[in-house]
C-alpha cells in the first residue's frame, strides 16, 4: 500500500496540474476555423471578425501566452506581455520549455517589476499595453491573460501628471502606517489609467475577453491584479476617505491632489462593461476540486473545509489540530463523548473568531459524522495564512504551519490517556501553489504527529525554531530534509493548499 505521504504529494501534483497554464488554456480555449472563425471560451462563443490581439501581465502569464498562441497559431496578429525580471531565464534553468514563446512568436516580452515593485521597465510595458489597446477598433477582438500574483506591479500607469515615485511613495507611506492591502488596492487604483477597469475602457469598442488566474481570497474580479478589466467598486471618495484615514491628505505632491480634483465622484456604471467577459480559468477552488475528486478515487472519503483559509498561522494550526484529534475520534468511535463535545465546541469559537468566508463549519462537522470508522479521511482546504515576523529565521508560511501542527499534535498525544491519535496514523501537508515558499526552495512540508518526538532525540527544539521563524532550517536539519515539499517552480499561483489524510491503524 502507498504511504499517507505518497498519497498527499499525489493529490497535491494533481491539484497542481489542474491550474498550471498550458492545461487550464487547453480546456478553456478553442479556435473554430471554417468560413467565419471563432473564439471558444468555456463555450461562449466569440466571432473573429478581423484582427487578434492579446495583452498580459503577472508572473504566470509566460506559461498561458505560450499555450495561447499555440492554439491561436496565425490568427493573432499581435501581442505584449509584462512578466517578472528573470523569468524567461528561470523557467529555461529549470527546463520548463513548454512555458516559454516560441523563436518567431508573434508576442513581444516584456519584464520588470524587480522584487514585485513597479518599475521603469514595468512602465514601458504598461504604455505599450494601453497604446494596443487603444489603437483598436470595434471589429478587433483583445485577449486579456491576468495572472493575479505580481499582475498589479507589472501594470503601473499613473494618471498624468502624477509620477511613478510619487505613486510608490504614497503606497510605501500608507503601508507603514499599518493600511491593509485592500486600501492600498483601492488608492492604486484611483490614481491609475489601466487599474480598476480602465484598461477595458482603452479598448472599447473591441470586444474584450479576459481570462484570469485567481490568487485572491474568493476570486473578486475588481481585486485580482487591480481588476484592469472589471468595473472598480470603488470611488474617488473611498480613496479621499483612506488618505484621510491615515492623515495624508494635506502631504499629497500636487500632481496627486490635481488628479483626485479632477476625477470622476463616481465609478464608471457596470453597462459601460457590456463589451468585456471576465472569465475565471483557475483558483484555489478549483485546484481543490482536482485534489478532492482524486482522493476519492484512492479510497478516501474527502471532503473540502474551505478555499479561504485565512489568519495567523497559529491560529490556524490550532484549527487544524483541534480538527485532526475530532477525526481521530471519529475513526475510534468516540466521537460521541465528553472530549468530542469539547473539541467541536472549541472548534466553533475558534471559526468564529478566524472569520473564514464561507466556512459553515457545523455544516462541516455533520458531514464527518457521517463518513463512518471504515474509511481513510481526506480533509483539503486552501487559502493564504500570515505569519507575524519575531525572529530573523528562513521560512515560509507554509513550513510554519506544518510545524506548527506538528507541535500541536505533539502537545496533545503528551496531554495522556485523553489523546485519540495513537489509534490513527496522521499526515498533514501544507504547500504553496507557485513552488516557493517565502525565501526557500521549497513549497512547503509535510508533519506527522511523532515529529517532535523524533526531532527531540536529534537534538532540535522545535519551539526554539518556530521562535526564530525558522522552518525551513529546521526542516533541512531534520532526517534529512526528508519532510519538505519540493516541487520547483510551478509557472502557476492559486494560493496554498492543505491536506490531511487520516486512517485507522
Amino acid at each position: 500500500t502507498m504511504s499517507l505521504r505518497e498519497h498527499a504529494l499525489s493529490l497535491f501534483r494533481g491539484a497542481l496540474g489542474t491550474v498550471r497554464p498550458a492545461p487550464m488554456l487547453r480546456r478553456a480555449l478553442k479556435l473554430q476555423g471554417d468560413g467565419c472563425p471563432q473564439l471558444l471560451v468555456k463555450g461562449q462563443a466569440f466571432p473573429l471578425k478581423r484582427d487578434l490581439y492579446l495583452v498580459g501581465f503577472g508572473k504566470a502569464v509566460l506559461g498561458m501566452a505560450a499555450a495561447a498562441e499555440e492554439i491561436l497559431g496565425d490568427h493573432l496578429t499581435r501581442g505584449i506581455i509584462n512578466v517578472p525580471l528573470g523569468i524567461q531565464e528561470s523557467l529555461q534553468r529549470a527546463g520548463m520549455q513548454e512555458m516559454l514563446l516560441k523563436p518567431h512568436s508573434r508576442i513581444q516580452v516584456i519584464e520588470g517589476a524587480r522584487n514585485n515593485l513597479p518599475d521603469a521597465e514595468a512602465l514601458k510595458g504598461a504604455v505599450a499595453i494601453q497604446e494596443l489597446a487603444e489603437s483598436l477598433t470595434a471589429d478587433d477582438l483583445l485577449l486579456v491573460l491576468i495572472s493575479g500574483r505580481g499582475g498589479s506591479a507589472l501594470l503601473p500607469a499613473p494618471i498624468p501628471p502624477i509620477l511613478l515615485e510619487e505613486k510608490e511613495k504614497l503606497t510605501k507611506l500608507l503601508a507603514s502606517r499599518g493600511a491593509a492591502i485592500q486600501e492600498l488596492n483601492i488608492v492604486r487604483k484611483t490614481l491609475s489609467v489601466l487599474k480598476g477597469g480602465g484598461l477595458a475602457q482603452l479598448a472599447h469598442p473591441a470586444r474584450v475577453v479576459s481570462l484570469i488566474l485567481s490568487d485572491v481570497i474568493g476570486d473578486p474580479l475588481d481585486i485580482i491584479a487591480s481588476g484592469p478589466t472589471a468595473p472598480s467598486s470603488h470611488s474617488v471618495q473611498d480613496c479621499l476617505q483612506i488618505l484621510t484615514k491615515y492623515n495624508l491628505l494635506h502631504s499629497l505632491p500636487k500632481s496627486v491632489e490635481m488628479v483626485l480634483s479632477s476625477s470622476p465622484t463616481k465609478p464608471t456604471a457596470p453597462e459601460n462593461y457590456s463589451h468585456v467577459s471576465n472569465i475565471i480559468l483557475g483558483s484555489n477552488r478549483l485546484a481543490l476540486e482536482e485534489a478532492r475528486r482524486q482522493a476519492e478515487g484512492l479510497g478516501y472519503a474527502a471532503l473540502v473545509l474551505s478555499a479561504a483559509v485565512q489568519g495567523e498561522v497559529g491560529r490556524v494550526a490550532t484549527l487544524y489540530c483541534q480538527l485532526i484529534q475530532l477525526l481521530c475520534l471519529g475513526l475510534s468511535s468516540l466521537a460521541e463523548g465528553p472530549l468530542g463535545d469539547e473539541l467541536r465546541g472549541n472548534l466553533l469559537q475558534l471559526a468564529a473568531e478566524l472569520q473564514i468566508p464561507g466556512l459553515h463549519l457545523e455544516e462541516f462537522l455533520k458531514a464527518l459524522q457521517g463518513l463512518g470508522p471504515d474509511r481513510p479521511v481526506c480533509i483539503l482546504a486552501g487559502g493564504e495564512t500570515t505569519v507575524q515576523l519575531q525572529g530573523t529565521g528562513k521560512g515560509g508560511r507554509n513550513q510554519e504551519l506544518a510545524l506548527r501542527v506538528g507541535l500541536g499534535l505533539h502537545k496533545a498525544q503528551a496531554t495522556g490517556a485523553s489523546s485519540p491519535q495513537g489509534r490513527c496514523e496522521i499526515l498533514f501537508l501544507s504547500g504553496g501553489t507557485d513552488g516557493q515558499d517565502g525565501p526557500t526552495e521549497a513549497a512547503g512540508a509535510f508533519c506527522s504527529p511523532g515529529l517532535v518526538a523524533e526531532a527531540l532525540q536529534e537534538g532540535l527544539d522545535v519551539e526554539a525554531f518556530l521562535r526564530n521563524n525558522d522552518s525551513y532550517t529546521f526542516f533541512s536539519q531534520f532526517q534529512g530534509g526528508h519532510h519538505l515539499l519540493v516541487t520547483g517552480l510551478t509557472g502557476t499561483n492559486v494560493m496554498d493548499i492543505q491536506a490531511i489524510l487520516i486512517r485507522a491503524t
